[in-house]
This record gives C-alpha cells, structure tokens and sequence, in this order.
C-alpha cells in the first residue's frame, strides 16, 4: 500500500460576495523578538511589494535552505497580499493544503473563496507559496510529457502482480530521480517541519507579534506543526479539514479510501433519485454497476480523443475528485454515462483538474511534485507486511469499490533521500485557543481526524459541519462562518463541540 496522504483542497473560483477594494497597506517593522545569531538578518529584511494584479501586491521572503544550517543557503518565498489598509487587524495568512497546493494562487485567483468578506475587510489577507511549491524555490521534476506518462501511463503488467509492482517501481524510480537532478539540491528541505519555521519567518517580516492563520486540509498538519513549534506565538488558528498528525502513512490511505467510499455511497444514492443517473435500482445495484464499470476499464483502457488512454487508475482520480465537493456531483454523472458510452473525456477532465493539467498539455503548477517530496519527506516509510495485510483487510470490508485500487508499491521507499518526519500526537502547549473544524461526510479529511486532533491540542476546540464534502468554512454555513470569523476577528472562542447542522 502506498500509505500517502491522497489529495489536496479542491480550489474553486467562485466567490460568494463582492470583494471589498484593496486598501492602500500599512507598513509595519519587522518583528524580530526572541531573534538572534544567523537568523536575525531573515527576520529583520525589509520586503519590496509591487503590484501583481487588480487589488494584489506581492513580493519574495528570503528563507534560509536549512534552518539548521542558515550558512547552507537560501529559498526564496513568494507571498501575495490583499491587504485591509488602516483597517487591518494584522495579517492572515492562508494555506489551501496538498501538500503542493499554491497559497498564492489560492488567495489570488480566488479570495472570496479561500476567506469570506468579513476577513478580508479585517485583515491583509496573505497568500504564500510553501518551500518547493509553485513561484516559490520549487521542486522540479519532469517536463509535461514525462509527467502525462509518470500521472497517467498505462501499466499492462495484470494487476498486482510482482510484475505490475515492479513496472511501477521502476516508473516511481524514474521519477524520483528525475526530481533530484532537477530542483537543485532543495529536496532534503522539503519537509512540513522547515515550512512552518519559513510561515514564522514571514509572520515577522510582516510585523506581526503573533500568528494569525487559516489553514485547509494538509494545512492543518502545517498549522499545528506551527503551533508545536511556537506556541507561545499561535494566537489565533483555524484548522478546517484535520489531518491528524498521530497516523501512519497506512492508516492515512486506510481511512481516506473508507471516506470516500463513503462519499461515493452518498453520491450514487442522491444520483439515483435524478433523471440523469446512469444507474438505477437500489444503492446496493447501483454500486455493483458501478463497480463493474471500473472493472470494465480496467480490462480494457478507453482510449480519449487527444490519444490518451483512460485506465481505471486514472478513473479513479476522476471520481476522488469529484468527491470534494456536492457541487461536482452533477459533473460526475455526466462522466460516468459518457464513460460507458465509451467516451472518456470528461473523467479525463476531472483528473486533469485534480493534476493541474491544462487541455494543451502543459502543467499549470507543480502540485503532483511537490506533493510527492513533502510526503515522503513527512512520513516514515512503512515495511511491515503484517500491518499492510491487516489494513488490506479492513479496506476490503469497509471500502470495498475502491479496496482493488488502492494498493502497490510505496514509491517513497526510492525517494533519494530518507524521511525525517515522525507521526506522533500535537498538544502545542501553550499556545492560544486552536480552533478545529470538521465535516462529518469529508471524504478527504475525515471527521474523525478531526475529532482527534482537537482533543489531542491542550487548547483545542471543535466545530463540526454536518453534511458532505472538504472542509467546512466559507462552504455556506452560517454558524460555521460565524463561529470561524468570529474567533479570528474578535477572539470569541466558539463553544467547543459546536454542531452545525
């Protein structure tokens, strides 16, 4: 079993509220409190923002490669900002997840999405590009059609096999290689651990005395790692979406295919009370046609029109994705009935849009290799067959469609460089109330994730959104947005078990 974190926050551009304008920004000093030696000179820099698009400056935070070592060398940190002007309580800054997703162009490509009106109005929001991630010192990899064959080649090995393992393996192999030659020795740096200490570093440099973060998805792990690191600086979290920072790699991948199998369910049975479903029956038919497809594709690849064959790995990513989010189901139906009509191209769009694939061909960001280099980084590869055979089990009884598509080779174990993160509660002694918010359908992120880590957080406190999807603020509950926007602007803390229907 690969054991890996599967997928990131699905991003969206669509805004729910008219933006407020930009206001000019206030330039604060620096916040070098509690710096010295090496790293002063990060902490004391002065930014150069420039205009970068309606409403937007941004600029680049130097960061040293190894916080360990500050004379290895340097990073740079590419960050936009859509600031409050005078009204501003300080910053906000924003991850969207992944690992490998770009903070950047989450916040600038689509604001209202990532926060609501009532933040933008009190904070300059920031958008920062992690360590390896996108405008930021990235991880580079494989040029795009190397990536088509890395993301979407066909294996013709029969399935789990110890020749489908091993063409995989040497598939993964090529990659990893690919990935040290190219990003210019950054890899070993590359982990959650080293981005926390840069999200520090531009807390400073903005003037902030202490953090104020939103973090989705992986971005939860980063923020508690924030919190574990400085807690006495951690003065107003929201972690929406939790991983919880206590699982192995395996139970990761266990209970994110255990929720979307889930998610699946709830889709299929909501699909089966519309006209344009191409199931029909019972859930438990519409599952078995739905499973009989996958097989069907997995005998035999549809071939789309751009060349591509669409294999049943492939159609898998399609339909995790469309999974984020009740707003994709429709889009769903629509590929699956074009799928058994033969025709590929929609699942391939969802995938595509899961990969940041553009229709030419091209690669809009880096996300897939990023990905990959923090996870393997982050997670400690796991060897024991007893344990993987033991997860097998449980995935075949509790996530049975997606069980025979969920396994082969972990391809961190030829990553070049070992891992050197550990798997271990966050109790962030210390720091301020940490708010974390749950889905209880979140197919991603499941809920009890975060259930977990808000009780394993000294100051931890739950909010949970009742329905489906990824992550729950700015997804149109009001008691949600209310108890998030309420916390971060005027520090009311929401009452801890907070259900919202």
């Amino acid at each position: 079993m690969a054991g890996m974190v599967v997928a990131s926050v699905a991003l969206s551009g669509c805004l729910y509220a008219q933006i407020p304008e930009s206001a000019p920004a206030v330039t604060r000093t620096p916040d070098t409190s509690g710096v010295s030696g090496d790293l002063l000179p990060y902490y004391a820099q002065k930014l150069d923002w420039t205009a970068c698009g309606a409403g937007f400056d941004c600029t680049d935070v130097t960061a040293p490669l190894d916080w360990e070592n500050p004379d290895a060398g340097d990073i740079s940190l590419a960050i936009v900002r859509h600031s409050a002007g005078a009204a501003a309580q300080g910053s906000l800054l924003v991850n969207p997840g992944g690992p490998g997703a770009s903070g950047y162009d989450f916040v600038a490509d689509s604001l209202g999405y990532a926060v609501g009106v009532d933040l933008i109005e009190k904070f300059d929001v920031i958008g920062f590009d992690p360590r390896g991630v996108g405008r930021s010192t990235a991880v580079s990899c494989l040029d795009p059609k190397a990536m088509d064959d890395y993301l979407y080649g066909v294996i013709d090995e029969p399935r789990n096999t110890p020749e489908w393992e091993a063409a995989l393996t040497a598939r993964d192999k090529t990659f990893a290689e690919a990935c040290d030659a190219n990003s210019q020795g950054i890899l070993p740096y590359i982990t959650t651990v080293n981005s926390a200490r840069d999200m520090d570093l531009i807390r400073g440099v903005l003037g902030d005395e202490t953090l104020n973060y939103l973090g989705y998805s992986y971005g939860t792990f980063l923020g508690a790692t924030y919190a574990k690191l400085y807690p006495e600086r951690a003065q107003r979290l929201v972690l929406d979406g939790a991983l919880d920072p206590s699982v192995s790699g395996t139970q990761v991948g266990t209970t994110q295919a255990i929720g979307f199998e889930s998610a699946l369910r709830a889709y299929l049975s909501d699909c089966l009370t519309t006209k344009e479903c191409p199931f029909n029956g019972t859930l438990d038919e519409a599952l078995s046609d739905f499973r009989a497809l996958l097989s069907a594709v997995s005998r035999s690849p549809l071939r789309n029109g751009d060349g591509r064959m669409l294999s049943v790995d492939t159609m898998v990513t399609g339909v995790i994705t469309a999974m984020y989010s009740q707003q994709s189901w429709g889009y769903l139906t629509k590929g699956l009935t074009a799928a058994l009509q033969g025709d590929p191209s929609v699942m391939f769009a969802l995938a595509d849009s899961y990969n940041s694939r553009n229709p030419d061909g091209s690669y809009a960001d880096n996300t897939a290799e990023a990905f990959m280099a923090y996870n393997c980084m982050d997670y400690p590869v796991e060897d024991d067959q007893a344990t993987e055979d033991a997860a097998m089990k449980v995935l075949e009884a509790k996530a049975p469609t997606f069980a025979p598509y969920w396994q082969g080779p972990d391809p961190c174990e030829v990553w070049p460089y070992p891992p050197v993160g550990v798997r271990e509660p966050i109790t962030a002694s210390g720091s301020g109330p940490i708010v974390v918010v749950g889905t209880t359908n979140d197919p991603a992120t499941p809920y009890e994730w975060s259930v977990s880590l808000a009780k394993q957080l000294q100051n931890g406190v739950l909010v949970t959104r009742v329905g489906e999807g990824h992550t729950g603020y700015n997804k149109g509950n009001s008691c949600v947005d209310q108890a998030v926007e309420g916390y971060l602007i005027d520090g009311m803390v929401p009452e801890d078990g907070l259900r919202c229907e």
